[in-house]
């Protein structure tokens, strides 16, 4: 359990896909007001993060304004790189890329959402590992690693501190995992219900 409020940092990029890191924000978000409203001063610090500290715009026209730029965070406990198209253009991008490796190897938790898996695997911190992806990129993220395990049909997967989850809405559910592993199983349940969170996707819940 850990009982010592954590820095999160959450990486966007022009064309990340929303949901990807806004349902994990909300999951971190929600955590913290479950520990306020019990009156426990643990809250974690959760920052938005853009290479330059700008404002990027989501692959669906959502506009977000970061917390800071990549060169005002030395350290964090947790990364988390969601994915969307937008990662196609980071894969390549070399000090971002450094950044990541640089982060990833004094964080406590190094996590992704669909396609961020990129990143890192670009990065070269996949290797050796088992990954997971969206179901569309799966042979793309083995492609860019063959020295990964990369799985598929999991939503998500947790190797040592790396832990990658599927598409879009699967990072919900890895980020409450991460809640019960860093708090314990209980207080993840609390925040899970206090996000109204119990998945009943419409054409197979009125089976």
């Amino acid at each position: 359990m850990t009982t010592a409020p954590m820095k999160i940092g959450i990486l966007i990029f022009d064309g990340v896909e929303e949901l990807d890191f806004v349902g994990p924000f909300e999951v971190f978000a929600m955590s913290n007001e479950v520990f306020e409203r019990q009156g426990n001063t643990v809250p974690d610090e959760i920052i938005l993060i853009s290479q330059d500290g700008q404002p990027v715009v989501g692959a669906k026209g959502m506009k977000f304004t970061p917390d800071a730029s990549i060169a005002e965070i030395g350290t964090l406990d947790v990364l988390l790189i969601p994915g969307g198209q937008g990662t196609r253009t980071e894969m390549v991008n070399q000090p971002l890329l450094d950044w990541v490796i640089k982060i990833s190897a004094g964080a406590t938790w190094v996590t992704s959402v669909c396609t961020g898996a990129l990143l890192y695997a670009k990065a070269g911190l996949t290797r050796g590992k088992k990954v997971t992806t969206h179901w569309g990129a799966l042979e793309l993220l083995a492609q860019t690693d063959n020295a990964a395990t990369v799985l598929a049909n999991r939503r998500y997967v947790r190797d040592g501190n790396l832990v990658s989850a599927a598409g879009v809405s699967a990072g919900i559910d890895m980020a409450l995992w991460l809640t019960g592993q860093r708090f314990t199983p209980d207080h993840a349940r609390a925040t899970q219900r206090a996000m109204e969170y119990d998945p009943a996707p419409p054409y197979s819940a009125e089976v």
